[in-house]
């Protein structure tokens, strides 16, 4: 009887000892997989991070070993997680109450931004924000940065933010990949700097507001005598522009200097047609640009075409207040100036003082080559299709013999209404212009309100390709008798 006993009370604390064993295993388990939930979603969190050790902290749970730390909370966007890819100004402290000098949060915006690929540095709607002049510079930045401008940034209009003059505003240099779209608004509150001057009678030389230096200007008011550009872009490549509205530059609106692959469209330019030197979009050694589906209106050029550029396509813009399409002025001070491939085409211009033109100055070199307009609709345009060899800004400027040499230059289905005179072609004496062509010309005067001059041209060779309209009998046909052999100073 009693081994029997010992026997059955045996058989019944291994049976007891066998289930709490199996509990206490169960129990691991199931502590287990709740790590593992903690980890997933841990990993989550964190976008492309993975967690570390995932299975560690279950198989560690033996013996009581230590719970895992919650996971951490999401930072501040674009502040302090190393892996976002999108800056706020805000979350860098800018106010955006359109008093408050925002510049050193956009700084310490940019500085996070540039160090990210592919980052976008936000500029958020419903906020306006005060911000001095400011540099987003490279070339040690990542590529393809955003600039998502969907508030407005507004320039100061106290002397004190410009010192003795700054040339200006909004710069982005040495990019690659550099990206700036939005629905926002700059304002460059350019009022102040504008000095208002009246353009002389075309009949006298065609001269227009331009100054020797635009950027110098006597002021009425006490901001300083260097205008600023709103917006510029220096030595960067694969540029975008799109969407914004540039409005009341006190200087040029947009300008890109020294760039490549350059494209703006859906965007429009804003300042009054009184506005003096106030270019929409100006272009200088920059090559394979596209500007296209835009409103640009303004005091000056509503596109300047300078020194340097290359394949340059504009289409489908609006053009008006303002001074037209232009190349130049080219070759001042005896300079070299190289232009080619130039295509304007399916352009409306309204109550603008040119409509497509090219002036150099006398004692310059270099060469213009490869110009087209084509599809140009022009209404209550002081003078549609003007070549000026002779550019002056001044009263009077010294006779040279020497000068840019102009050919290959096509004018097609150029049609509307002209105010002053339809063709202006003044060509250099020792250098004149060759290959000119004129294509399905459609120009009639409005009503008598002014005084019309007759088609102009001098030292200009090419070709009518069809009957125009007024007659343009002055272009001689074929090539000058005693054309210059072009020199080393002409070629490109």
């Amino acid at each position: 009887m009693k081994r029997g006993f010992s026997l059955k009370g045996l058989s019944l604390t291994l049976v007891i000892v066998f289930l709490i064993w199996f509990s206490s295993f169960d129990s691991c388990n199931a502590r287990r997989g709740k790590h593992w939930r903690q980890n997933r979603a841990a990993s989550s969190s964190l976008s492309k991070k993975k967690a570390k050790n995932n299975g560690g902290h279950g198989s560690k749970s033996h013996g009581g070993s230590k719970s895992p730390s919650p996971a951490p909370a999401p930072p501040k966007k674009g502040h302090t997680d190393s892996d976002s890819t999108v800056f706020n100004v805000i979350d860098f402290g800018a106010k955006g109450d359109g008093a408050t000098d925002d510049t050193k949060a956009f700084q310490a915006a940019w500085a996070a931004a540039c160090k990210v690929e592919a980052s976008t540095m936000m500029v958020p709607s419903k906020f306006k924000f005060f911000v001095g002049p400011i540099s987003f510079s490279g070339p040690y930045c990542q590529q393809n940065i955003v600039f998502q401008l969907d508030g407005t940034i507004i320039a100061p209009s106290n002397t004190k933010a410009w010192g003795s003059g700054l040339y200006q505003w909004l710069e982005f240099t040495k990019l690659r990949g550099i990206t700036i779209q939005g629905s926002g608004i700059i304002e460059g509150q350019g009022s102040g700097w504008w000095s208002h001057a009246e353009s002389e009678d075309p009949a006298k030389g065609w001269k227009d507001w331009d100054l020797g230096d635009p950027a110098r200007v006597e002021l009425s008011s006490n901001m300083p005598s260097i205008k600023p550009t709103a917006l510029r872009f220096y030595g960067s490549l694969d540029v975008t522009v799109k969407g914004i509205t540039i409005q009341n530059s006190p200087q040029c609106h947009l300008k890109f200097d020294n760039c490549q692959a350059v494209e703006v469209f859906n965007v429009t330019i804003s300042s009054p047609g009184d506005s003096l030197n106030t270019d929409g979009i100006h272009l200088q050694n920059s090559r394979d640009v596209s500007i296209h589906n835009s409103n640009l209106a303004c005091g000056d050029d509503c596109v300047s075409i300078q020194t340097g550029c290359a394949n340059v396509y504009i289409h489908n813009v609006n053009c008006g207040p303002g001074h037209g399409i232009s190349i130049g002025g080219l070759g001042k001070d005896n300079t070299k100036a190289c232009v080619s491939n130039i295509t304007v085409r399916d352009v409306m211009m309204h109550n603008t003082m040119n409509g497509v033109r090219i002036k150099t100055w006398q004692g310059g070199s270099g060469s213009v080559q490869g110009i087209q307009f084509s599809n140009i609709q022009v209404s209550e345009v002081q003078v549609p299709i003007i070549i000026d060899q002779f550019y002056c800004d001044r009263s009077t400027c010294k006779n040279q013999s020497s000068a840019v040499a102009l050919s290959g230059i096509s004018y097609e289905r150029i049609k509307g209404t002209y105010t002053v005179k339809p063709v202006h072609l003044a060509c250099s004496d020792n250098l004149p212009c060759t290959d000119v062509t004129l294509t399905n010309i459609d120009l009639t005067p409005m009503q008598e309100r002014y005084h019309l001059y007759e088609p102009f041209c001098w030292q200009s060779f090419g070709e009518l390709r069809t009957p125009t309209v007024p007659p343009i009998n002055c272009l001689q046909m074929g090539k000058p008798l005693s054309n210059r052999i072009q020199s080393s100073l002409d070629s490109c």
